[in-house]
């Protein structure tokens, strides 16, 4: 009588079950929840390139502070910013207002949230968040941090919900609702040793996405890396492009009646190149309206860079400003072009009014079409379409 070998019996067990997991679509093994959500677009054993991405030796400025991107971070980050899971009803996520083909903004002047709620301002776009002196976000600067600001949206009544109001889940809710989902269990334990899902994790994985996102595949990137000064003439812009890039970087020469006499439009007083970020000692630029409410708002002198403000057939990748109420560059030059000092507004950026009165830059038509030229370098390509960036659901 032979001897049976519970040692082999064992083995063909083990792989008729691997085969029927195979056969039936089941993964197996560490990231078993992660490839059935995600296939191959979330690899934990070969992560996307987000650490060590290459830019321009003339981008000095970095507001990332102490949180370094990391791989595995924003991957989860990623994970987090297109999950509608994070919304009380599961139909709105970061991404649903931040969209990729539109430079991370939105075209719609309010963004819709949940339960046909409105954000209360534009949806800004996040391209090149990263790389600029003002450490503050939002449109009036009320997060002190990207960090800060990346879970107030979650927690807005009208935004993603979980507010804690009016018998709605609050963040605490959201966290133990996190913690029940496979797939974030595997890639919290995969970036953080442990299945614990806070929100000081949400905030570092997510700004690590955001901080991510840059843009630097420009026409302008392709002058400035062979020309040593943005002063200077770029060899491959046109003369119109040159002329705009003269006259957005340099300051205007006013009169005693703050109309222009010569100089140029002292956009670049503000938006600073060759990151094109905000400065951020920069009040607010006139524009002083609120989209859901009465009255003036002269808290908003945040903005982003404007880096991609326009795509790359020059239609602008949502309207403009925290009202939305601009909506194209013609009409952005022409807002600038004749300020008025409304009542009440003591926040107006005093670049905008030379001896106390609203400047007039008193435009020809040559010179506003050669800023909107200029403006359109700075336009990128890869930013549109690369997959790191992209919806893994």
């Amino acid at each position: 009588m032979k001897t049976i070998n519970l040692a082999s019996i064992s083995l063909v067990i083990a792989l008729i079950s691997l085969w029927s997991c195979q056969k039936n679509g089941n993964n197996t093994g560490p990231y078993a929840a992660i490839k059935a959500k995600f296939g191959t677009k979330i690899d934990p054993t070969n992560l996307a390139n987000y650490a060590n991405q290459t830019k321009p030796t003339y981008i000095i400025k970095d507001n990332t502070a102490g949180n370094t991107i990391s791989n595995p971070k924003a991957t989860l980050g990623r994970v987090l910013f297109y999950d509608k899971q994070l919304s009380i009803n599961n139909t709105i996520s970061c991404g649903s207002c931040h969209i990729q083909k539109f430079a991370f903004g939105d075209t719609a002047v309010a963004s819709l949230g949940v339960l046909n709620g409105r954000t209360a301002r534009h949806s800004m776009r996040l391209i090149n968040a990263r790389f600029g002196t003002e450490a503050k976000f939002f449109w009036d600067e009320r997060a002190i941090t990207l960090e800060n600001q990346t879970t107030r949206p979650i927690q807005d009544h009208a935004e993603m919900g979980f507010s804690g109001q009016t018998g709605r889940p609050g963040l605490n809710d959201l966290l133990t609702k996190l913690k029940g989902i496979g797939y974030y269990q595997e890639l919290f334990k995969f970036v953080y040793g442990d299945q614990n899902v806070t929100e000081a994790r949400l905030q570092e994985c997510l700004a690590q996405f955001i901080r991510s996102i840059q843009s630097f595949d420009s026409k302008y990137d392709e002058g400035r890396a062979v020309t040593p000064q943005d002063q200077q003439p770029f060899p491959n812009f046109t003369q119109q492009e040159n002329m705009g890039k003269n006259l957005f970087l340099m300051p205007a020469q006013f009169n005693q009646m703050g109309i222009r006499t010569g100089g140029g439009l002292g956009c670049g007083g503000c938006h600073v190149a060759p990151e094109f970020d905000i400065h951020p000692a920069s009040g607010n630029n006139g524009i002083i309206g609120n989209l859901n409410a009465p009255g003036i708002d002269i808290n908003n002198t945040r903005s982003p860079s404007l880096r991609d403000i326009v795509a790359a057939d020059g239609s602008p990748n949502g309207p403009m400003m925290h009202t939305g109420n601009l909506r194209g560059l013609q009409a952005v030059i022409g807002h600038y072009g004749t300020i008025n000092v409304a009542p009440g507004n003591t926040r107006l950026d005093p670049k905008l009014r030379p001896n106390g009165v609203g400047q007039q830059l008193n435009l020809t038509q040559p010179e506003v079409d050669a800023v909107i030229a200029f403006m359109r370098t700075l336009t990128g390509r890869n930013v549109y379409t690369d997959v790191r960036w992209s919806d893994p659901f």
